[in-house]
C-alpha cells in the first residue's frame, strides 16, 4: 500500500536457489511496480526467482507483523531494515517476526518469492495499538487468563454464550462474542468470573441494541405517559416519542418499549426451545440465576436522564416478573464515559444508576439482591485507546474488560449472599 516507497521486482534465471546470493546477481528483467501490497497490485511478469525491492515508510510509530502475499505468493522471504519479518517455506506454516519501526523513517525491504506464484498482494498491520484486546493482553500482561500457553484465545468449555437481536454469536466464550467476529463486550470478563464460580456450566444470552434509552426504546410494559414542558412523552406502546399537550399524536414505525419487546421476546424464543437451542444440555433444563443490565448513553438528554431512576427500577421488577425470576439478583454498571469528568445529564444517569443500588437504602426491596458497579474509573481516553469514538468507551478493550469484571465480581457478591 501506500507505506511501500518506489517497488522494483526484478526477476533472475531459474528456479530459487537458497545457496544463491540475488544481490550479487544480474537480474534478467527489472519492472517499477506502480502499484504494490494491498489488493490491487501491478501484476509480476512471471518466470524465474522474483525479488521486490523498496523502501517502507510506516506514518505511526510501533510494533507491525507483515503478511506478504496470498495464495501461493505467501511462500515467500521478507526482510525490512536488514530484518527477517516473515519466512514461509513450501509445505510449512508462516514465520512471524514482529519489527519496531519509527514514525517517517525510511528503511528497506525485500521480498524473496520462493515459487513461480508471485505477486504483490499483502498487508502490514500494528499489533501494540494501545488499547486493543491484543495489545492490553498479550502486550501489557493484563488479564492473562485469556490465553493459553501458546498465547492463543482461551475457548471456555462451561460457559456458552448466545446472542439475539445484535451480537449474535453462539459459541463457547472466547473473543468474538461481542458485535463482531473480532469484537468483544463486558460478557467475556463477566463470564469468566461467573464461570469460575459456579460448578454448573452457565449460559450467557446476551439481548443487545445500540443506540437505544431506557426512557423510550427499551420503556417497561406498564410505563405510563407523562408531560414535560408543554409535551406529552409517550407511555409504554404509544407512538410517537413525544407531541404537544392537547394534540392527537400522530404515531410512526416505533412505538415506546418497541426494543424491550424485540429484545425479550427473542430471549423468550430462545428459553422456550432450550433442548433444541443448546442440544449439548439436553434434558438438563435451567435456572434463570441472575440479569445484568449496562446502558444509558442515549438518556443522557432530558427528560429522560431525571427520570431514568424510576425507569430503571421499574425495569427491574419488570425483567424478574417477566422471567418468572423474583429473586434473581441483579447487577447493574453505571455508565462511564468521560471518567470522573462526566457531568450533565450523563452524571444524573450514572447516580440513578447507583441510587436502586440495595446497599443505599433507598429501596429496601433491593437490598442483598440488586448491586450497582461504577465504571466512571475504567474510562480510557483516546490517546491510549484503538478509536476517538466516547459512545463506545474509545473502543478500549481494557475498559470493556474492567466492566465485565466488576459486574461479575458484583453478581458473586450477590449469589454468595443469597446462601
Amino acid at each position: 500500500g501506500a507505506e511501500c516507497i518506489d517497488p522494483v521486482l526484478s526477476v533472475y534465471p531459474g528456479k530459487y536457489d537458497p545457496k544463491v546470493d540475488y544481490d550479487k546477481q544480474q537480474p534478467t528483467k527489472t519492472l517499477k511496480l506502480e502499484k504494490f501490497g494491498g489488493v490491487q497490485p501491478t501484476p509480476y511478469p512471471g518466470g524465474g526467482t522474483q525479488i521486490a525491492r523498496g523502501a517502507i515508510q510506516i506514518k505511526a510509530t510501533g510494533i507491525y507483523e507483515f503478511r506478504p502475499g496470498y495464495g501461493g505468493s505467501t511462500y515467500n522471504i521478507m526482510e525490512v531494515d536488514g530484518q527477517e519479518v516473515y519466512r514461509r517455506e513450501p509445505g510449512k506454516d508462516a514465520v512471524h517476526t514482529h519489527i519496531k519501526l519509527t514514525a517517517d523513517k525510511k528503511v528497506p525491504f525485500k521480498i524473496t518469492y520462493l515459487t513461480d506464484q508471485a505477486n504483490g498482494l499483502g498487508w502490514i498491520a500494528r499489533v501494540d495499538i494501545p488499547g486493543t484486546l491484543a495489545t492490553v493482553v498479550k502486550q501489557d500482561r493484563k488479564f492473562p487468563y485469556l490465553i493459553n500457553q501458546e498465547g492463543n484465545w482461551v475457548e471456555r468449555n462451561d460457559v456458552w454464550y448466545k446472542g439475539v437481536v445484535t451480537a449474535s454469536a453462539n459459541k463457547w466464550l472466547s473473543v468474538g462474542c461481542g458485535a463482531g467476529s473480532n469484537n468483544i463486550g463486558p460478557e467475556l470478563g463477566f463470564g469468566h468470573m461467573v464461570g469460575d464460580y459456579h460448578d454448573e456450566p452457565v449460559l450467557i444470552l446476551k439481548a443487545s441494541q445500540g443506540n437505544r434509552s431506557l426512557g423510550w426504546d427499551y420503556l417497561p410494559p406498564g410505563s405510563e405517559p407523562f408531560e414535560h414542558e408543554g409535551f406529552v412523552y409517550a407511555g409504554y406502546k404509544d407512538s410517537p416519542g413525544r407531541w404537544e399537550k392537547g394534540t392527537k399524536p400522530k404515531p410512526i414505525n416505533w412505538y415506546a418499549g418497541k426494543q424491550y419487546d424485540d429484545c425479550f421476546t427473542a430471549a423468550h424464543k430462545v428459553l422456550d426451545n432450550f433442548d433444541k437451542e443448546f442440544p449439548h444440555w439436553k434434558g438438563r433444563g435451567y435456572e434463570i440465576a441472575g440479569f445484568v443490565w449496562w446502558q444509558g448513553h442515549k438518556d443522557g438528554g432530558e427528560p429522560y436522564a431525571s427520570r431514568y431512576e424510576q425507569n430503571l427500577v421499574h425495569l427491574i421488577k419488570t425483567l424478574r416478573k417477566e422471567f418468572d425470576a423474583p429473586n434473581a439478583p441483579f447487577v447493574i454498571a453505571t455508565i462511564g464515559f468521560g471518567g470522573w469528568k462526566m457531568e450533565g445529564p450523563h452524571k444524573t444517569v450514572a447516580e440513578a444508576q447507583l441510587a436502586v443500588s440495595g446497599d443505599k437504602g433507598k429501596y429496601p426491596e433491593f437490598k442483598g439482591n440488586v448491586s450497582t458497579v461504577e465504571t466512571r474509573g475504567f474510562w480510557r481516553e483516546p490517546d491510549v485507546s484503538p478509536k476517538n469514538q466516547g459512545f463506545h468507551y474509545n473502543q478500549n478493550a481494557e475498559t470493556y474488560m474492567l466492566v465485565g469484571e466488576a459486574l461479575g465480581k458484583g453478581m458473586l457478591e450477590l449469589l454468595k449472599g443469597k446462601k
